[in-house]
């Protein structure tokens, strides 16, 4: 499975492919989407999306993974990451991949084992699991590759639980108690 991962930024977006077969992890392509700060929002977004329109293009990856928006204090952060998000979750909806978002503690902890892990840490980790001689230059370049192992990791196994009660219920049948008649 092909896989392309995200860390979205208006000034600075990173993406990584990996390859995931079994346990194994290749990396196929990382880097970052620069813009400038004097660069309108419209084509920092427009930039953004037919760069990674272009990363699809070359890869054909199998599942599109992005890191949800991380609520700081700063309320036009969030909002600029957003249209970011949704510039980098357009260009994959387009080329039809599905598309799975996991937060930044749940990528840390899937990747380092801690969900409070550093950027070096991270970065350490992506070197490690992906064989790197070299780390990529820019933190947003792991971030992404992180992104894109940490979908492996969860595809690989995915979690036990449950979607809803009916699905519960048809796994679990046994633990069913039928109500009393009246």
């Amino acid at each position: 499975m092909t896989i392309i991962g995200i860390d979205p930024g208006t000034l600075v977006a990173g993406f990584g492919v990996v390859e995931a077969e079994g346990s194994s992890l290749t990396l196929l392509e990382v880097g970052v989407v620069r813009n400038a700060a004097s660069l309108s929002m419209p084509l920092r977004l427009r930039r953004l999306h037919e760069t990674l329109l272009a990363v699809i293009d070359r890869h054909h990856p199998d599942e599109f993974a992005i890191e949800t928006a991380f609520y700081s204090k700063n309320a036009q952060s969030a909002l600029k990451i957003g249209q970011a998000r949704g510039a980098a979750i357009l260009a994959g909806a387009l080329r039809e991949l599905p598309v799975t978002e996991y937060a930044p503690r749940e990528i840390k902890k899937a990747v380092t084992g801690n969900g409070g892990a550093s950027k070096e840490q991270v970065r350490f980790m992506m070197m490690s699991l992906l064989r790197l001689s070299a780390a990529p230059k820019h933190f947003d370049a792991t971030d992404a590759l992180a992104v894109a192992v940490c979908h492996a990791f969860r595809t690989a196994a995915p979690r036990k639980g449950f979607r809803d009660w009916s699905s519960f219920v048809a796994a679990h049948p046994e633990r069913v108690i039928a109500p009393k008649r009246r």
